[in-house]
This record gives structure tokens, C-alpha cells and sequence, in this order.
């Protein structure tokens, strides 16, 4: 099966065929190109929607990401991270492998036609100049032997008329000789031509045609062999991922049955769990005797020791409950003290071991930078030529300096985390031994509402039935308040730095002011003041320096 015999009348259709070849190759070109375009996009758009559910850094997002449900979730986002770039490598290979080399092939594809074609067109030229040059002598043969015709028949008239003189007859004689002698010679060029064809003809058909769509027919079989091939590689681009792909469903998987619910369920409890106990039994309230009811220290109520019995002669004026739940948000919005007294002792304890940490991670980095200063530093004193030593004393005093800041720091707040490790166990055997009454009869609902004091922040929060309880209790007991005795002095306290009290149940002070305590600080970080007989409130513990009578539990300073 061959071209070059079966198809040697068909120049022109094999032209025109191998040239749609062509075309099919660019088009399939064009095709694994859109290909790698769609698998860009693809992989770019999965990194996007994994960036997108990534946590932010440095916040709330982040910490969620403790528990293995989450751990899972992102575990999810980095497999479909590693998912993207497989898709990215059979772009990359689609288009090395297979774009590249195609578009190359086809450049050489494109050349080799058109040499082969220019060979055929030269051959077909060359056949038909011999073509022409065939009819011309046979042409010239054929008005040659018309002319000797014509002049033969002229020479027997002319010998035939007795009127013609001898001369005539002898001229049209040799006329009709040299017509004879141009038909003779016109039939041996048109032999010789004719032979010439033939050769060249048979020559044409039979060898030079033959071989030149030998060679279109190799380079169409190559082109079809190539875009076999490219299509397996097509295939095969995509079949090598696959392991990876798997891979990266494995982890998905893993992830997923790494989900443990029991210690989510731990995590919950060490995230919010207060360290306080549970309130003690209320006692039956005997309306025909004094009233008695059994009070826990560590409980909600977080009532304070040593403070004088609950009265209603006169009106509160929001200072004895200033920190009922109504204050939780406008507390929240304000600064949290940086000994974090504003949460529940469990919680405390963990912020400042995380702080701890930190402080101590930040001495570390730093004890690394000033390590390196110094090797520097006694480099350039052996090799002076590479730097000033003195250039480093600066750097390395800062550094020094620095790590001293973070060392007074950490001691700071290691003091905070032995206070508050030091008195959960105390608190709790207080809560055991305690069993506190208040003289006088109160109705259930003041019960409830001693349940409900929360401490300045708004940290602590109870059901909102009890929240309703608080304000009616205030209502009702608002004319009762009016008459009360104000509490006595315990000692004084200087102002270190300058507090707005914004928030109900808080005063304002100045720095170096000078003001009395009539309520200490009971863990929850803050401390009552009074600047005159109207005009008293709580502010921070951290911003005030207190002196404590003698006998008022003994002299104590909090800083």
C-alpha cells in the first residue's frame, strides 16, 4: 500500500490532506493548552478556598483551632493545598510535554511538506515542459508533411502542363524535394522527442512521483503516530498525580477519623471551666425567726469577707451591686487588666502560664540575638579589618537591656501565677469550712441576687430569670437605701496612675491622688475607694498603691 502507486494521479489531494493534517495537530494543540489553562485556574482557585478558611493569625479563630474536630478542618485545607499543585504539576508537564514539543513538531512538520510538495511541483513542472516540447515538434511534423503534400501536388501539375516551361517545372520540383527533406527532419525530431517523453513520463509516474509521496505519505503517518503518542502522554500527565491525589484523600481521611469527640469535650471544660465550686444548700427561711442561709465564698456570689451585714434602711445608689450584668458589656469594652484579675481564677491561671511562656520564648530569642552580637563582636576584635568592635557595644547594651525588661517582666507575672495557684486550693478548703449567715430577713429573691454578683468585668453570668430577680430587687429596695451607714475606712491608697471610671460602679481618680479604702481587693482585681462621704467606687487594684490600718488585717500593698 502505497501513495506513490495508488495515488499518483492525486498531487492535489494530497495536498490539500496532509495540510488538514496540519491543522488537526495545531487544533489538539490548542486543545491541552486550554487544558492547562482550565487546571491553572483550577489549582489557583482551591489555594484561594484554602487561604480563605485558613485562621487568621493572632486571633480568636486560631485558638478554636485546638480542638480535633478544627485540627481536622485544617488538616482538610493543607491536603487541598497539596491537592492545587498536583493540578498545577499537569499544567506544567502538559505544557513542557506536550504544548512545546508539539508546536516544535509542527514547525518541522510544516518544512518537510513543503520541501516535499516543491520536489512534486518540480517534477510536474519538469513533466509538462516535455510535454509541451512534444506537441510543439509533433505540431511542426504534422504542417511539414502538409507543406511536402501541397508541394508534391504542385510538382505533378506543373510536369503535367505542357504550357510550363522546364524551368518551372524543375523549380517546383526542387520545391517539393526540400518540403520531402523538412517533413523528413520534423519526423526524426518528433521521434526523438517522443522518446524522450516517455522515458521522462515513465520516469515521472514511476519513480519520482512514487518517491516523493513515499515520503508525504511516511511524514503523514509520523504526524499521526506523534499525535498518538502525545495523547498517551496526555494520559499518562494525569495518571502520575493520581498516587499523590490518593495521598492527599488519605489525609483527609486520616484527618477526619482522628476527630476525637471525648477530648473536644475536655478541651471545652479546660477552656471555660472557673475554678470556682458550686454554691452551697440554701437553708429553710423560717419567717417567724432570724434568717439563715449557708453562703459559698468560691461560689458565684463571690461575697466578700468581713463586709458588714446587709441592711435596707437606705439606698444603694448603684455602689453595693455595682456589678451586676448589666455591666458585663460596658465592662468588656474597656481594657482588661494586665494581671487578667478580671477572670475566673481558672481561667487566670492559664492566661498568665500562655503569658509566662511568651515572655520567656521572647528572653530566649533575645539571649539568641545577643549570643550572636557577641560572636560578631569577638570576630571583629580578632580580625579587625572586618568591622569596628565598639560599632556593637550599642546593639549589645540594648539587647541586655531588653532582656532585663523581659526578665522583670516574667517575675511579674510568675508573682501573679504563684498568687492565683497559691489560692485556688485555700479557696476551696474556705468554701468547705464556710458557712456564712446574714442577719435580718431577706426575701428568696435577694437569696438569688447574692447568686448573681458577678465580679467587675461581667466575667461570671447566671441564667437571666436571676438577672430579672436583680432588677426587681432594686426597685424594690431603692427607698430602703437611701438611710444607710457608710462603710468605715480600712486605711488609704495613692493613685499610680490616672483611671476614668466610665463604667456604672466605678470612680474616677488622678495620678497621686490620695483617697481611702473601704473595701479591699478579694482576688477579682479591684479595690473600693471613697473620696468623700457622696463620692465612692471601685477602680483597678494594679493602679493604686493601698495602706492598710494595723488592725485591719494587718498592713498589705498591692501594686
Amino acid at each position: 500500500m502505497s501513495w506513490g502507486t495508488e495515488l499518483w494521479d492525486q498531487f492535489d489531494n494530497l495536498e490539500k490532506h496532509t495540510q488538514w493534517g496540519i491543522d488537526i495537530l495545531e487544533k489538539y494543540i490548542k486543545f491541552v493548552k486550554e487544558r492547562t489553562e482550565i487546571e491553572l485556574s483550577y489549582a489557583k482557585q482551591l489555594r484561594n478556598l484554602s487561604k480563605k478558611y485558613q485562621p487568621k493569625k493572632n486571633s480568636k479563630e486560631e485558638e478554636e483551632y485546638k480542638y480535633t474536630s478544627c485540627k481536622a478542618f485544617l488538616s482538610t485545607l493543607n491536603e487541598m493545598n497539596d491537592y492545587a499543585g498536583q493540578h498545577e504539576v499537569i499544567s506544567e508537564n502538559m505544557t513542557s510535554q506536550i504544548m512545546v514539543e508539539l508546536a516544535r513538531y509542527v514547525q518541522e512538520l510544516k518544512q518537510e511538506r513543503k520541501s516535499n510538495f516543491h520536489d512534486g511541483r518540480k517534477a510536474q513542472q519538469h513533466i509538462e515542459t516535455c510535454w509541451k516540447q512534444l506537441e510543439s515538434s509533433k505540431r511542426r511534423f504534422e504542417r511539414d508533411c502538409k507543406e511536402a503534400d501541397r508541394a508534391q501536388q504542385y510538382f505533378e501539375k506543373m510536369d503535367a502542363d505542357i504550357n510550363v516551361t522546364k524551368a518551372d517545372v524543375e523549380k517546383a520540383r526542387q520545391q517539393a524535394q526540400l518540403r520531402h527533406q523538412m517533413a523528413e527532419d520534423s519526423k526524426a525530431d518528433y521521434s526523438s522527442i517522443l522518446q524522450k517523453f516517455n522515458r521522462e513520463q515513465r520516469e515521472y509516474y514511476h519513480s519520482h512521483i512514487p518517491h516523493i509521496f513515499q515520503k508525504i505519505q511516511e511524514m503523514e503517518e509520523r504526524r499521526v503516530v506523534r499525535i498518538g503518542e502525545s495523547m498517551k502522554t496526555y494520559a499518562e500527565l494525569d495518571r502520575q498525580v493520581i498516587p499523590i491525589i490518593g495521598k492527599c484523600l488519605d489525609g483527609i481521611v486520616k484527618a477526619a477519623e482522628s476527630i476525637d469527640q471525648k477530648s473536644d469535650s475536655q478541651l471545652v471544660i479546660e477552656a471555660y471551666k472557673s475554678g470556682f465550686e458550686p454554691p452551697g444548700d440554701i437553708e429553710f427561711e423560717d419567717y417567724a425567726q432570724p434568717m439563715k442561709r449557708t453562703v459559698s465564698d468560691n461560689s458565684l456570689s463571690n461575697s466578700r469577707e468581713g463586709k458588714p451585714e446587709l441592711k435596707f434602711g437606705g439606698k444603694s445608689k448603684g455602689k453595693l451591686w455595682p456589678f451586676i450584668k448589666k455591666n458585663k458589656l460596658s465592662l468588656k469594652l474597656g481594657a482588661a487588666p494586665e494581671d487578667f484579675s478580671n477572670l475566673p481564677p481558672e481561667q487566670r491561671r492559664k492566661k498568665l502560664q500562655q503569658k509566662v511562656h511568651e515572655l520567656n520564648k521572647e528572653i530566649q530569642k533575645e539571649m539568641d540575638q545577643r549570643d550572636a552580637i557577641t560572636k560578631m563582636k569577638d570576630v571583629y576584635l580578632k580580625n579587625p579589618q572586618m568591622g569596628d568592635p565598639a560599632s556593637l557595644d550599642h546593639k549589645l547594651a540594648e539587647a541586655t537591656q531588653t532582656i532585663e525588661k523581659l526578665r522583670l517582666e516574667t517575675q511579674k507575672f510568675e508573682a501573679w501565677l504563684a498568687e492565683v495557684e497559691g489560692r485556688l486550693p485555700a479557696r476551696s478548703e474556705q468554701t468547705r469550712r464556710q458557712s456564712g449567715m446574714y442577719d435580718g430577713q431577706m426575701p428568696t429573691t435577694v437569696t438569688n441576687c447574692a447568686q448573681d454578683r458577678e465580679s467587675p468585668d461581667g466575667s461570671y453570668t447566671e441564667e437571666q430569670s436571676q438577672e430579672s430577680e436583680v432588677k426587681v430587687l432594686a426597685t424594690d429596695f431603692d427607698d430602703e437605701f437611701d438611710d444607710e451607714e457608710p462603710l468605715p475606712a480600712i486605711g488609704t491608697c495613692k493613685a499610680l496612675y490616672t483611671f476614668e471610671g466610665q463604667n456604672e460602679g466605678t470612680i474616677s481618680v488622678m495620678e497621686g491622688e490620695t483617697l481611702c479604702v473601704i473595701e479591699e481587693d478579694k482576688g477579682d482585681g479591684w479595690t473600693r475607694i471613697r473620696r468623700n462621704e457622696d463620692e465612692e467606687g471601685y477602680v483597678p487594684t494594679s493602679y493604686v498603691e493601698v495602706y492598710l490600718d494595723k488592725n485591719a488585717k494587718g498592713a498589705k500593698t498591692y501594686i
